[in-house]
């Protein structure tokens, strides 16, 4: 499906960009990706999204939406292919909370990253602790409920799916030393298994 005027602004890191790169893959909609860096002053990131952060979806009539949970959205229903966040209210809160679950640990796992990177005598060891305890958290309930489950919820593939490995994804990039993989079985049951569809092939995260 050809939406080609739609434009996708975001960074070849963020795990938010990759959401909605790999949600419109899904879905089959034709988008084009505008990499850019949040940080630069010459982004023009700003002028389309007022908190500064990506991604960013311009549509046909120059609307910017933001953040990731309402492009998603809006891609989902751009398009009745590949239906990945269901119409029944309940389905469709369990399909939510686990995107927020997952994102919630993106959060974190980002503050903690920028904290390290503040120079030594500015950053709080303290902070990075609270964050990366709340990385395990997540990390945990996530592989409790997957449980042995064949998907994240429900009884196929998701935008709960997406969200969970694009946040696995993440930290594998950005924490390789973490090794979640050796304690959380379900994950990386889940992780592999969505690594393989060619929407995460082709969009995996690099500097």
């Amino acid at each position: 499906m050809s939406h080609a005027k739609l434009k996708l602004i975001g960074s070849m890191t963020s795990p938010y960009a990759r959401k909605a790169r790999i949600v419109a893959a899904e879905k089959r909609i034709d988008i084009l990706f505008v990499p850019a860096d949040p940080w630069s002053p010459q982004s023009g990131i700003p002028e389309l999204n007022p908190l500064g952060k990506v991604p960013v979806l311009v549509l046909e009539d120059g609307t910017p939406l933001y953040d990731s949970r309402v492009i998603v959205e809006f891609l989902d229903g751009v398009s009745p292919i590949a239906k990945l966040i269901p119409a029944d209210h309940r389905d469709r809160i369990e399909i939510r909370r686990w995107e927020a679950l997952a994102d919630g640990v993106l959060d974190a796992g980002i503050l903690a990253r920028l904290e390290a990177q503040r120079p030594t005598g500015e950053r709080s060891q303290g902070w990075i602790a609270r964050q990366m305890a709340t990385v395990e958290r997540g990390l945990t309930a996530m592989d409790r409920e997957l449980d042995s489950r064949a998907w994240c919820a429900g009884s196929g593939f998701s935008l709960a799916d997406i969200a969970v490995g694009c946040c696995l994804g993440w930290l594998e990039f950005r924490f390789p030393d973490l090794a979640w993989r050796a304690r959380c079985a379900n994950l990386v049951r889940h992780q592999d298994k969505v690594a393989d569809r060619p929407a995460f092939a082709d969009t995996v995260p690099h500097a």
